[in-house]
């Protein structure tokens, strides 16, 4: 996932794609294919530009789903560093003025460690939202889903048809809900024994 300090731009074929880095609405990303990687791929930020190092060898899809993949994973590291309260009460605003016209204002955006049936809960009397800790590490299109989410139900209690249109201003609804509900399959199959050594 860290830049190989051994890559040399110059022994690479490089590549834009079309697909934005997560986090930034404008990002780049570059895929840079090296016959010297075999089976490693990694990525990191370089300025305005997230960059994905494969092996020369890999298809286009397989180059395609691995983008995804790391920039899922950075985007997931990058959320565990930075959203404390005050930074997620800012996002919920910013994405209240991106998607909601600015008309859900909460009071209160926190972390709270007693939900484990839920990724987040409101209280439109109060202007409240809670997130659950569970989300924390996840990616940050997840949990600008579940913040946009809590907001639309701070204008629309239940989950009829109003509230999902209020959801369909979000781009990445179905692909946050899709996650969320392969981390609840997850966490439903069984554990497998740790291998024991002979």
């Amino acid at each position: 996932m860290s830049a190989d300090p051994l890559h040399r731009a110059g022994s690479a074929q490089r590549s834009a794609a079309s697909q934005p880095a997560r986090g930034s609405g404008t990002s780049a990303v570059e895929v840079r294919r090296s016959a010297r990687r075999r089976r490693t791929v990694s990525a990191y930020r370089e300025g305005d530009r997230t960059v994905v190092l494969i092996p020369a060898r890999m298809s286009e899809a397989e180059e395609k789903r691995w983008v995804t993949v790391m920039l899922d994973k950075l985007a997931a590291q990058e959320s565990k560093r930075m959203l404390g309260d005050g930074e997620l009460a800012r996002r919920a605003e910013q994405l209240s003025d991106q998607y909601l016209n600015g008309r859900a204002r909460p009071t209160t955006v926190r972390w709270v460690t007693n939900q484990n049936t839920r990724w987040g809960s409101c209280t439109p009397a109060e202007g409240s939202i809670r997130l659950s800790h569970r989300l924390q590490g996840m990616p940050e299109y997840v949990i600008d889903y579940v913040l946009v989410h809590e907001l639309a139900h701070l204008l629309v209690p239940g989950h009829g048809p109003r509230f999902w249109e209020l959801l369909k201003a979000y781009p990445r609804t179905e692909r946050a809900r899709g996650y969320l509900e392969g981390v609840v399959a997850a966490d439903r199959l069984p554990h497998l024994p740790a291998a024991r050594s002979e």
